[in-house]
């Protein structure tokens, strides 16, 4: 199931999500679905929302987690190892705890504070590592030679995309209607499974924040690229380059990339709190801000989802 850009014969498959969707049955939720009115949220279509923000550790990151280090085999003395934002190391910590194993996290100076102890909680330890997403990865990885713990990497792994492809499969499940799906992306492992689940039978949008173009950028240049990382949602969708694993199922099967301004991702926070209140980060309330500000308009008579895939903050919206 190794991927390479450009390379769609290597994609994983509706199979290969099947498997993972098995393989981690009874360790994820099955978070629910919410419809809500035209005008509920002062946007004309109505909507389908996917509360993943209601999954363990706050994100829909467990799914691929469990997936990559139970698809792995025998794991070696020294756990499991990765690098993070916060949301990735939150449900790598979670899953090693469920597992019984060890798992140390590097995390960059960026890390919210309250994300840092959601990963604490979990019993990992947890490393700072550079400045950025990108130095925390170079120091998990020099760490990860000498003691040989299974890396889990956030994004670029088959397996990881397999497992996160199970939140399409749960969608199609529940809302089998639906046309146009919302997607917040950082380095595309959500966005990536999730159009390999769906392979074109409903339009997949990449939603990402102005601050955080990488998914956008490598579409436009034909192949992954270093691209900016800042803005709100720089913690859990700061990624520097996509994947190379997703990128040829983004380029195949992603029908549109958009971006939207920080306000925006402000403003969708604001009204999931104060209409539903339910509590998002900026990253998990990134996917409505297209609709809010137009960034992506559906056509006419779209059944449109949206995502709201994380809920890691201790900051409620004013």
């Amino acid at each position: 199931m190794r991927s390479v850009a450009g390379d769609i014969s290597c994609m994983i498959t509706q199979s290969d999500i099947e498997s993972a969707a098995a393989r981690i049955a009874g360790r994820v939720r099955h978070t629910p679905t919410l419809r809500l009115a035209a005008g509920e949220l002062g946007i004309d279509n109505a909507l389908t929302l996917k509360l993943e923000l209601l999954q363990h550790a706050g994100s829909f990151k467990p799914r691929g987690a469990f997936n990559r280090i139970l698809s792995a085999g025998e794991l070696p003395s020294s756990g499991v190892i990765a690098a993070s934002g916060g949301n990735h190391g939150a449900a790598v910590a979670f899953a090693a705890r469920s597992l019984g194993i060890r798992a140390e996290i590097f995390i960059p100076a960026l890390t919210p504070p309250a994300k840092r102890t959601r990963i604490e909680s979990f019993g990992a330890s947890v490393v700072q590592g550079g400045a950025t997403y990108n130095e925390a990865l170079d120091a998990c990885r020099a760490r990860q030679a000498e003691t040989g713990a299974l890396d889990v990497h956030a994004y670029d792994h088959a397996a990881v995309l397999a497992g996160q492809g199970t939140l399409g499969r749960e969608i199609e499940q529940d809302a089998p209607e639906l046309t146009d799906l919302l997607v917040a992306t950082g380095g595309g492992g959500l966005i990536g499974g999730i159009a390999a689940w769906y392979r074109g039978r409903v339009r997949v949008i990449s939603v990402e924040p102005e601050g955080c173009p990488c998914l956008h950028d490598a579409l436009a240049a034909g192949a992954p690229v270093p691209s900016p990382v800042g803005g709100i949602a720089a913690d859990s969708l700061g990624a520097r380059q996509a994947g190379a694993a997703m990128f040829p199922i983004a380029r195949e099967f992603v029908s549109q990339a958009v971006l939207v301004p920080d306000a925006a991702i402000a403003e969708a926070r604001r009204l999931i709190w104060d209409r539903l209140r339910l509590l998002a980060e900026p990253g998990g309330a990134t996917a409505l801000a297209a609709l809010l500000c137009g960034a992506y308009v559906p056509p006419p008579g779209a059944r449109v989802g949206v995502i709201l895939c994380g809920s890691n903050t201790s900051e409620i919206p004013t």
